[in-house]
């Protein structure tokens, strides 16, 4: 009888803890409480091209994009940048131009990924309203590198991190945020 009344009250201590963690409210900060949605097509994700490749080529990004990423720019060697197969790569295969709008900012969304691995080796870009800001996620297997680039005066956020996070949270919602690899 004993054991039975532990292991009740057990069971309703866990069902407690359960129903708390639920309910418990995002990390101020944290990816999940900045709030994060995919836009509606517009003009806007088209103002430096219309595919991946005349994004990076376009006079405006050209130069930061390069600078976005740095020595990983390039594929890595002989000590330089932690990225091997250099972040230019994961571009070799671009996904759809699309708009977020993260804690009221709105960026346009580049994805892309390494042409024979983009379940693994991908990378999502956010270009701020006029190019000043350039934030990046890059997956390099288990591996998120993240960067950010400012410019024209303008400082990138300490936030980077958590604001490319809440922008993938938001494509993952409406489906595979990244290009896929049959397409």
């Amino acid at each position: 009888m004993r054991r039975r009344l532990l292991l009740n009250g057990c069971l309703c201590a866990l069902a407690v803890l359960c129903a708390a963690a639920c309910i418990t409210p995002p990390a101020p900060g944290s990816s999940a409480a900045l709030p994060a949605q995919v836009l509606p097509a517009d003009a806007r994700a088209l103002v430096y091209g219309r595919t991946v490749s005349e994004v990076i080529q376009s006079p405006e990004l050209r130069d930061k994009i390069p600078g976005l990423f740095g020595a990983d720019w390039m594929p890595a060697s002989q000590g330089r940048g932690q990225v091997p197969l250099g972040a230019a790569a994961f571009l070799e295969k671009g996904g759809p131009l699309r708009m977020v709008s993260i804690a009221g900012k709105d960026y346009t969304a580049v994805t892309g990924c390494v042409a024979n691995a983009c379940p693994t080796r991908r990378v999502l870009m956010l270009i701020g309203e006029g190019g000043s800001q350039l934030l990046a996620r890059l997956d390099d297997g288990a591996v998120p590198h993240y960067y950010a680039y400012g410019s024209a005066g303008v400082a990138p956020p300490a936030n980077a991190s958590t604001i490319v996070d809440a922008g993938l949270r938001a494509l993952q919602s409406v489906g595979d945020a990244y290009p896929s690899a049959g397409s």
